[in-house]
């Protein structure tokens, strides 16, 4: 069905809140803002990284907590787009700074704002708790809300279909996360 799409996939852009978390925000006195991820999504964050999938990270949030966060998960510093309100330029600028087409990438989102990144990557992804605008324009919605592994089972996808999930393939254990 999708299997051409995933056969091209070389890169996975995202947004944070809603899909890496389940998009509830803990304000305190003090402005910080508090995330909660899930270990399993972060593993296979890293495993795609060790494999050689370029990761990148676009959010409207921007707390240093999500820097640190993407690059403990395999994102390059210079793929974490913070503050970001039209994410289709940043999404353009990674595919650029990268080299790669647009349908070399797949993209999660869960909102309206990742919209227009969704149409034009190569193949798009929703949690299953994602506003209904994104779940009906997307090539798949996992079983999975934001935060419970939606991004665990879309990167075991294309990984899988790539013949590269599990621990024999990439570099995994050489890799410093």
């Amino acid at each position: 069905m999708y299997e051409d799409k995933l056969g091209r996939i070389r890169a996975i852009c995202f947004d944070v809140d809603g899909v890496l978390t389940d998009g509830r925000i803990l304000a305190v006195d003090n402005g910080e803002l508090y995330r909660q991820f899930d270990a399993k999504d972060a593993f296979a964050m890293r495993m795609a990284a060790s494999n050689g999938y370029i990761l990148g990270c676009i959010t409207g949030g921007r707390s240093l907590s999500i820097r640190k966060r993407m690059a403990i998960c395999g994102v390059e510093e210079e793929d974490i787009y913070l503050h970001s309100h039209r994410k289709i330029l940043d999404f353009n600028d990674f595919c650029l700074r990268h080299g790669l087409s647009a349908d070399q990438v797949m993209y999660i989102g869960d909102d309206i704002p990742d919209i227009p990144v969704l149409q034009a990557c190569g193949f798009s992804v929703a949690p299953a708790d994602a506003c209904e605008e994104v779940r009906e324009i997307v090539d798949f919605v996992t079983p999975e809300g934001g935060g419970r592994q939606c991004m665990r089972h879309a990167l075991k996808m294309v990984l899988a279909f790539q013949g590269r999930w599990g621990l024999e393939h990439g570099n995994y254990f050489e890799r410093n996360f």
